[in-house]
């Protein structure tokens, strides 16, 4: 199997959600990880694509979101371009292949809203195989760090995932 990890990460959490993945995922698959700014244009030629990235304003991060993050929350790191641009720019692929996405929200308050979700939605719609539900993965504040166990958590979640994917 073959697989691609795209992320998406401000602070880094999602980074450290999309790796932990790959790693599990590099048991059974060759995998590329890359962030959002480097995604390729076309996944023809995998099996498996994950999607992941942080939850802004109740759904994926637009440029506004992701400025803002940097100017009044000291982000690290702005993503030239965010998941939204490059779902948007992906090419259909050419046969079904099998998509999942996660995303990172902060624990507490818990608010309404999930990048996740609407990644799911758009992979769905470029015509990717999105059977298994999308995961959340919980982060402290808005820099994190992430909740103890999650990173755990994400490995176990992929291992039911291609489990579901292999079938």
């Amino acid at each position: 199997m073959r697989a691609l990890v795209v992320y998406e990460s401000l602070w880094g959490n999602t980074g450290q959600v999309a790796r932990a993945i790959a790693d599990r995922l590099g048991s059974t698959a060759t995998v590329d990880v890359v962030d959002s700014d480097a995604a390729p244009a076309t996944v023809d030629g995998y099996d498996l694509v994950v999607v992941g990235g942080p939850t802004h304003a109740f759904s994926m991060t637009r440029p506004a979101t992701r400025a803002e993050a940097v100017t009044k929350h000291a982000a690290p790191h702005q993503p030239a371009r965010g998941i939204r641009e490059w779902l948007d720019q992906l090419e259909r692929p050419s046969t079904p292949i099998a998509a999942i996405a996660f995303d990172t929200r902060v624990d507490s308050p818990r608010l309404p809203g999930s990048a996740a979700k609407a990644m799911r939605h758009e992979l769905r719609s470029l015509g990717f195989e999105t059977m298994v539900k999308q995961e959340t993965f919980r982060v402290h504040g808005y820099e994190g760090p992430l909740l103890d166990g999650e990173l755990a958590r994400a490995a176990g979640w992929v291992d039911a995932v291609v489990s579901t994917v292999a079938r």
